[in-house]
C-alpha cells in the first residue's frame, strides 16, 4: 500500500474523503463538490466539469485514472467524457470530472453525489527507439476490426 496525501479544498469542508466502498474495490468513489444551493443539471448531450473539492499528491511512478461509475452509465446514460481521465504524478490541482449525459433525459447532479471513481496505478516508463522496421505479427498493420468478428452481428 502507498500513502497518497490528499488536500480537502474549502468548498469540500462538509464532504467525506473519497473511500473504497468495499474490501476489494479497485477505485475510490469521487463525489460532486458543487454549490450546496445549486444542483448541476446535465441536459441530454450536455457536458460539464464537476469539481470534487480534493487535490492529491501522487508519488512519482503512479497515475490516477478517473473512470465512470457503471450504475450511472447503465441507468442514466451519464459517463466520464475523457474516460479514463488521467491525473499525472506532478499534478496538484483540484480533481475534476468531465461528465456527459448520453441519456435521453436531463440528469441532476446533487452535492455529494458519487459521480466517478478514482483508480491509482503504477506507470511504467518506456523509451521510444526509432526503427526503420518493426517485427512482424499475425495481425500486422490491420486496423480497427481487423481481427474479424465473433458471433456478434
Amino acid at each position: 500500500m502507498i500513502n497518497v496525501p490528499i488536500k480537502r479544498l474549502p468548498h469540500a469542508a462538509d464532504l467525506q474523503l473519497p473511500i473504497y466502498h468495499t474490501e476489494d474495490a479497485a477505485g475510490f468513489d469521487l463525489m460532486a463538490a458543487s454549490a450546496a444551493d445549486a444542483d448541476i443539471v446535465l441536459q441530454p448531450g450536455g457536458r460539464a466539469l464537476i469539481p470534487t473539492g480534493f487535490a492529491i499528491a501522487l508519488p512519482r511512478g503512479y497515475e490516477a485514472q478517473v473512470r465512470p461509475r457503471s450504475g450511472l452509465a447503465l441507468h442514466s446514460g451519464v459517463t466520464v467524457l475523457n474516460s479514463p481521465g488521467t491525473i499525472d504524478a506532478d499534478y496538484r490541482g483540484e480533481i475534476g470530472v468531465i461528465l456527459i449525459n448520453l441519456g435521453s433525459h436531463p440528469f441532476v447532479i446533487k452535492r455529494g453525489a458519487r459521480i466517478a471513481q478514482l483508480v491509482v496505478s503504477p506507470v511504467e516508463r518506456v523509451a521510444l527507439v526509432e526503427s526503420d522496421g518493426l517485427e512482424g505479427s499475425a495481425r500486422g498493420a490491420g486496423g480497427f476490426g481487423s481481427t474479424g468478428r465473433g458471433t456478434e452481428k
